[in-house]
């Protein structure tokens, strides 16, 4: 538990065809487009399959004896980043567990991309270690954050709290620059540069967080970039320091837009969060149009669900744009009665945060507010709320609560009017999104850290008890497999182009004939 209590987890239309370009059925990031929402509309997809067993000496898997499997690419000893399928490739995050390149021994970040037909190998990312602050970086959770595609790029937060921008052919079609650094990135601060091969990743761009806003992460950097039109937007990850007692930056933004060709910081939020935060910040940013306003939405570490005002894409030149608040919530339950509700800094903090991504359907948003899962805390609330509202809406916005869930980092989906939420301690709810009644309860046991995922008429669920549940979508409460997997899975599942990518600690499985 030690070696991995900070792994938190974590479409677009192009106008041209090339190598990199979007296929039909692609997943090019984490969850819908916009939305977030953990749902697909792929069909075809298995109801049972068999993974097959590893070979002791080599650490494959033994493709003939397993069943309904197309391939699996063998991984690294923890694998916390849920995979992302675009351009004929796909892509995911480990350690260096298993080090591919054997000039880099220990612990490190890494992004592997992997031939979606084949499974073949092709390039990787490969991240030192952030070192200089206390507890940043925890030890071989590697590189969490799932990367967002579009056309023949790439983008993602590294282990570094980098926001990195990938040629999505890696160093196989040479180094497309501007940034040409690659082998002085490869390794630690003071060490040699290595000379980058055609399987390393090619990088264009990066944007430092932390030496270019002040923001400091905390425990780990794994949020999924947003990209609408020519912005990402990204979550700084600016956290408590190692003590847990105060944020040594509170002047730094929570949430900032850059320019997605350059890389040029573009805004940062004016949320005012300061020093509030109770430990990190590991959300991601949603969007959608409530009412007459496009809307972003961000969960932030001091418990609050924020609201702003999506820029428009014309923002060339000139100092750093304001992301404008529209709204806030304050999720911590005694708001509702309470016009102060101090904060607790400490390891077992009774404050609330926000961990999974909030997810916007019809006017509303979704998100569960909870305490902090790592340090045995318990307590949350699934909250539906109104997204058309405007100012503090802490006591005026609340559509419906549920508080049977308990702590928890996953996101929610939503599909015919149906929401599955799924807890830490290993329960998946199925509720009436309109109303928030719950319809059933089941417990595949946890601990859960992926979310689940509805395709094709079923819920895909993976826990860190190495099981895959497949269940039926619907009112009733129907398991349809249970599927012993060789190593935990603690990411979310994936479907693409007719195919079910399932990421364990070990191993990549592309599930489909």
């Amino acid at each position: 538990m030690k070696r991995t209590i900070a792994a938190l987890a974590l479409l677009v239309f192009f106008p041209f065809i090339h190598a990199g370009a979007l296929h039909a059925g692609d997943r090019p990031q984490w969850g819908e487009r916009f939305s977030r929402n953990m749902v697909s509309d792929e069909t075809g997809l298995p109801d049972v399959f068999k993974p097959g067993k590893r070979n002791s000496d080599s650490g494959e898997i033994d493709l003939p004896r397993a069943s309904g499997v197309k391939w699996v690419a063998k991984l690294s000893g923890q694998s916390y980043g849920s995979a992302v399928v675009a351009g004929g490739k796909v892509f995911v995050g480990t350690n260096n567990d298993a080090p591919r390149d054997k000039r880099i021994q220990g612990d490190r970040g890494v992004l592997m991309c992997f031939d979606e037909e084949t499974g073949k190998f092709l390039w990787q990312l490969i991240v030192p270690k952030l070192l200089s602050i206390k507890w940043a970086d925890w030890q071989y959770i590697g590189l969490t954050s799932p990367p967002t595609v579009e056309g023949n790029r790439a983008y993602l937060v590294s282990n570094r709290n980098e926001v990195i921008c990938l040629d999505l052919e890696g160093m196989a079609d040479g180094n497309d620059g501007p940034f040409t650094d690659e082998g002085r990135h490869m390794v630690p601060k003071g060490q040699q540069p290595l000379a980058p091969g055609k399987q390393d990743a090619d990088i264009v761009w990066l944007f430092d967080v932390i030496a270019e806003t002040g923001a400091e992460p905390h425990n780990g950097s794994n949020g999924s970039v947003l990209l609408d039109d020519d912005l990402l937007y990204v979550c700084t990850h600016n956290g408590v320091e190692w003590t847990h007692m105060r944020v040594l930056h509170p002047e730094a933004p929570s949430v900032i837009a850059l320019n997605k060709k350059t890389g040029k910081l573009v805004a940062r939020d004016d949320f005012g969060i300061g020093g509030d935060i109770t430990h990190g910040q590991w959300s991601s940013v949603s969007t959608g149009t409530a009412g007459d306003r496009r809307l972003g939405f961000f969960g932030a570490g001091n418990g609050h669900l924020y609201a702003f005002e999506m820029l428009d894409s014309n923002t060339a030149g000139g100092n750093p744009r304001r992301l404008k608040n529209v709204w806030k919530f304050h999720g911590h339950p005694l708001a509702q009665t309470q016009d102060h509700v101090p904060v607790d800094h400490q390891h077992d903090s009774t404050s609330y945060q926000v961990t999974g991504m909030p997810v916007f359907y019809e006017n509303r948003v979704y998100v569960p507010f909870t305490q902090e899962p790592f340090h045995k805390m318990k307590e949350a609330w699934l909250v539906c709320l109104d997204a058309t509202k405007a100012g503090d809406t802490t006591r005026g916005g609340i559509v419906w609560a549920y508080d049977e869930i308990g702590s928890t980092i996953s996101t929610v989906a939503i599909r015919d009017g149906l929401l599955y939420a799924a807890d830490f301690n290993g329960r998946l709810h199925c509720l009436n999104a309109e109303t928030g009644k719950p319809y059933w309860v089941h417990e595949p046991g946890g601990p859960i850290w992926g979310s689940p995922l509805v395709a094709d008429g079923k819920v895909y669920l993976g826990t860190g008890r190495s099981v895959l549940w497949i269940l039926a979508a619907g009112k009733q409460l129907r398991v349809i497999s249970k599927i012993r997997m060789r190593d935990g899975a603690f990411t979310t599942p994936v479907a693409a182009g007719g195919v079910l990518y399932v990421t364990t600690n070990k191993h990549l499985y592309a599930v489909g004939e």
